[in-house]
């Protein structure tokens, strides 16, 4: 699973709220390593264990054919309490990191395979992940 080496703080406050999730992301929203990518279309985070679901899945229906790439990066810490714990009492301790996907972000790049092969592989990616995808292709908008 993806963790970063070191972090400056264990916990992060909880973030803007955006309601509707409409906000497109900024960046991250073209394809710039491969010919076919998956791009989320709704708003969720992501955690680090997800990311390793759908990116073994992507190695393994790709197997040698293709070259894939992941785009995002968890290094936000999530918390939680234990089961049962009344309110108060502080914060939860961290439990693991996630990244915040906004609607637009490319999530996973794929090339060197063919058109069917990469786009089956992107297809079982996205149903690991907590939020809607789409995939996109350089040559056309599938």
């Amino acid at each position: 699973m993806l963790i970063p080496k070191k972090v400056k703080f264990r916990k992060w406050q909880s973030g803007r709220s955006n309601p509707k999730g409409t906000t497109p992301d900024t960046r991250g929203t073209k394809l710039s390593f491969g010919s076919y990518g998956l791009k989320a279309l709704t708003q969720a985070r992501v955690k680090s264990n997800q990311i390793e679901s759908a990116r073994k899945v992507i190695s393994r229906t790709l197997t040698k054919a293709g070259k894939y790439w992941v785009r995002i990066f968890p290094d936000r810490p999530f918390t939680a309490k234990a089961a049962e714990v009344g309110m108060g009492k502080g914060k939860g301790d961290p439990q693991g990191y996630c990244f915040d996907v906004l609607p637009g972000r490319i999530i996973f790049e794929v090339d060197g395979a063919e058109e069917s092969v990469a786009h089956e592989a992107l297809r079982k990616a996205g149903t690991k992940l907590p939020i809607k995808t789409k995939i996109v292709s350089r040559i056309h908008n599938i």
